[in-house]
């Protein structure tokens, strides 16, 4: 079993094709760009299962092509989140899980991320939805949407839930895109959603989702309260999960690679990024043949 650390740091995809030439070397070809990407970061936020179930072949060479100690956290698929009653899809979060077993140790955190139409009204059923999810198999993170879980009484009662369940509660930070005249989500077929942000962990882990804005100067400020508050939960033995997003996609790994050195500057005890070890290298032609 690979010694995991405490904090990880990633994007929402692991493959654009505009990130060639700068996360990637030039000519780098789509079969190697998970393989390249986990030799930078070291997770991933897997958006991919949100949107269809890969087969076991497909999950058997994901972890096949990355190193030890890389992590995947991975979304449940809307198939299950977003189609009515959770409850109804206990089975399929199963199914789900167990198809995922083919990661090994490269399986970090599942999430669920909720519709915004799901409404603290529906409590009862998002009780029995997690109390039934195999916890012992994995660990599991819920993001939601509708603005009414960040009222009380029900952020709290939300949060007892997921407590006593050892669930993570997703931190979604949207903040830097809100903050200002313009629009950078303006061209993005997929809008965030503008929600406060409560900075409470629930679990012994945590994944932060950090929207970044394009212009690298208006993240400064909160990045350094992400510097702060990591490095307070770290001191406590949390495990972090940092996802770095970006409306204009090519900035995210530069952003995120932005956030390692406010957190090394800081003097945080984290790992060194592995992007940082292979710079100037060449596509290896034997990647293709994974």
């Amino acid at each position: 079993m690979v010694q995991l650390t405490n904090f990880f740091l990633g994007c929402a995809i692991w493959a654009y094709k505009d990130w060639v030439g700068n996360l990637f070397p030039k000519g780098t070809k789509a079969a190697d760009f998970l393989q390249l990407y986990s030799r930078r970061f070291t997770t991933v936020e897997g958006n991919t299962t949100f949107y269809s179930i890969p087969d076991a072949a497909t999950v058997e060479r994901w972890a096949a092509q990355t190193p030890d100690g890389f992590q995947f956290c991975l979304k449940l698929p809307r198939s299950l989140t977003h189609q009515g009653r959770l409850a109804d899809q206990v089975g399929g979060a199963i199914a789900f899980l167990q198809q995922m077993q083919g990661l090994g140790d490269r399986l970090g955190p599942l999430f669920a991320q909720l519709p915004p139409s799901y409404s603290p009204g529906q409590f009862a059923d998002l009780a029995e939805f997690l109390r039934a999810f195999p916890r012992d198999q994995a660990r599991l993170a819920l993001e939601v949407r509708h603005p009414a879980w960040f009222q009380e009484p029900h952020a709290e009662r939300l949060n007892g839930l997921l407590s006593e369940l050892g669930m993570g509660r997703v931190l979604l930070d949207t903040r830097p895109i809100y903050d200002g005249p313009d629009d950078p989500q303006l061209h993005s077929e997929r809008k965030k959603p503008r929600l406060p942000l409560h900075p409470e962990l629930t679990a012994e882990f945590s994944l932060i989702r950090y929207i970044s804005h394009p212009q690298m100067e208006r993240n400064q400020g909160f990045l350094a309260e992400w510097v702060e508050r990591v490095e307070g939960w770290l001191r406590q033995g949390k495990q972090i999960y940092f996802f770095v997003h970006c409306p204009v996609e090519e900035r995210s790994p530069d952003n995120a690679r932005r956030f390692q050195r406010l957190l090394e500057e800081a003097g945080v005890e984290v790992p060194a990024l592995p992007w940082d070890g292979v710079e100037g290298e060449e596509v290896v032609s034997q990647l293709s043949l994974f």
